[in-house]
């Protein structure tokens, strides 16, 4: 009797931890049916090879089905959606470097080994439970006990997985995990052979974009920037303030400014999912649609920009590795981290602040002709620590030496990360800094001749925005000619730094940019009369 509650306790809980995580709510459910089911089955085999087959099949089983709950679970908190194996296991890679940019190379690599060797351990032990040296034996009443239990679990599994549930707080997660798991690799599939056809039969042309020429335009991301950062009172107290003063700074410097809203097509992180999404025009919303369009010859705001006669650049500190992804957008120029000569220290996974990378660009890379420039900033990336203060003298930023004070400044991310509040207050704090120093970057770079669009690349993770929040971000057009702003306006934007907020479910798909800017300043637009 001990032996089959010890061993079907211990599966449950192995079954339902991750539940509980995913929903948030200890006891939740509180029975898996499964687990009621494979021991007593197990305990009841007479010992031998085959009995040894099958509690090697079942542990194997239980553990993808465990793995797959937890990374369920995992990128629901991280991203506000399910897993789909099909589309998300390309993610580790991406994981792991994250990793590594936290807490560096060695404990990463120390921090996966130690779950390797948990894990091991947590299938040995569940096989020493599954396969003692003995059996139960039907004419004991302990196997007799077994076979009851056993009956009794197989009977309400099959009400449960039919929809009929006679005892509260039951669930099926091995059962329940394969089927929704089957499910998505079906529907991926059939959306990954219409998407296929979408881009070979429905491409999006390149067009001039003559409303332009002559100009610089600056596509510039501010990582994390949603909404939440200006709706939610956690965070706009101070943001609210910072727009304020950013549009003040703004009209002294004969700058204007528009915003508005637009939904991003990810949650909490794969930010050049975002980056695609803006560049294609189509909705760029996984792995494989980015990797389908970059394979494909589908064009992107580079080679309308290409045609209008702008030089085109990508300015990428947080990109460490080879990024083939730049060569296939067709960028004439690519700055990635390597290529920028930054003297400071880097700061968790933050390889740079976005104060030096601004300045950078503006001192060394815009030059004299007509340029189309996409900027990726990361400051405001999680794990939001350390918090810099904004350099009001520029010239101070030099080569990025100044901030190593700032190297071990503060409490560590693991620290901040135990504290809720704290990693609220400082995902505010974060993005904060990032849009400021992108306001006073706008009063040095925006002109009669430049067009400044900047725009967060999607929401932060469900832990920080709540449930079932917008994945609306704002987007800021900056200019000294108020005639390129007109068309915007004509969209929904409104003047100043605060976008509309009332119904940001509303906001229409980043992909629209594209779009906006063909109508808007191509070859059938009227062109934007600049402003003497």
């Amino acid at each position: 009797m001990l032996r089959i509650l010890l061993t079907a306790s211990a599966l449950n809980l192995l079954l339902i931890l991750p539940l509980w995580w995913r929903s948030g709510t200890l006891g939740s459910p509180l029975i898996a049916w499964e687990a009621w089911v494979i021991a007593p089955a197990i305990l009841l085999l007479p010992p031998g090879f085959w009995r040894r087959v099958v509690g090697v099949g079942v542990v194997s089983i239980m553990a993808l089905a465990t793995a797959a709950n937890l990374g369920e679970a995992a990128t629901y908190t991280a991203f506000g959606r399910p897993l789909n194996l099909y589309l998300d296991v390309p993610l580790v890679r991406s994981i792991y470097h994250l990793l590594v940019g936290n807490v560096g190379q060695l404990a990463a690599v120390c921090l996966m080994l130690i779950g390797g060797v948990l894990l091991l351990m947590l299938l040995w032990g569940l096989l020493r439970l599954l396969l003692p040296a003995t059996h139960l034996r039907l004419g004991r009443w302990s196997g007799k006990l077994a076979l009851a239990v056993l009956g009794l679990a197989m009977c309400l599994s099959l009400l449960e997985f039919h929809g009929s549930r006679l005892v509260p707080n039951t669930t099926l997660p091995m059962v329940n995990t394969a089927r929704s798991q089957w499910e998505q690799v079906v529907e991926t599939h059939r959306a990954r052979q219409a998407f296929t056809e979408q881009l070979e039969e429905n491409p999006l042309a390149v067009q001039a974009l003559p409303g332009l020429a002559g100009r610089n335009v600056l596509l510039t991301f501010i990582e994390s920037y949603g909404v939440s950062a200006l709706n939610d009172p956690r965070y706009n107290r101070t943001l609210l303030l910072t727009l304020e003063d950013i549009n003040r700074r703004l009209a002294e410097n004969d700058l204007h400014v528009v915003s508005g809203l637009v939904e991003s097509p990810i949650q909490g992180g794969q930010s050049w999912l975002a980056h695609a999404t803006t560049l294609s025009g189509r909705w760029i919303d996984n792995q494989l649609w980015y990797r389908l369009m970059l394979e494909s010859d589908h064009s992107t705001m580079i080679d309308d920009f290409r045609a209008t006669g702008q030089r085109t650049l990508s300015v990428m500190p947080a990109i460490t590795l080879a990024w083939p992804e730049g060569r296939a957008y067709g960028f004439d120029e690519i700055a990635a981290a390597k290529d920028i000569p930054y003297a400071g220290p880097p700061l968790n996974w933050v390889t740079m602040p976005d104060q030096f990378t601004l300045d950078y660009t503006q001192r060394e890379l815009l030059g004299n002709s007509p340029l189309f420039a996409q900027l990726a900033l990361i400051s405001s990336h999680a794990p939001w620590t350390p918090v810099l203060p904004v350099l009001e003298n520029w010239s101070l930023v030099g080569d990025g030496s100044i901030y190593a004070p700032w190297e071990n400044a503060g409490d560590p991310p693991e620290v901040i990360w135990r504290d809720l509040e704290r990693i609220r207050d400082h995902y505010a704090w974060s993005v904060d800094y990032s849009v400021s120093v992108t306001g006073r970057w706008a009063e040095r770079v925006a002109d009669e001749q430049t067009l400044l669009i900047v725009l967060g690349d999607h929401q932060p993770a469900p832990l920080i925005t709540g449930e079932d929040a917008s994945a609306a971000v704002p987007v800021h057009i900056i200019s000294g000619d108020p005639a390129l702003l007109a068309k915007f306006k004509q969209r929904g934007f409104v003047d100043g730094m605060l976008p509309p907020l009332a119904r940001p479910q509303d906001a229409p798909h980043m992909s629209q940019l594209r779009h906006w800017l063909q109508q808007d300043f191509g070859p059938s637009a009227p062109s934007p009369r600049t402003t003497p």
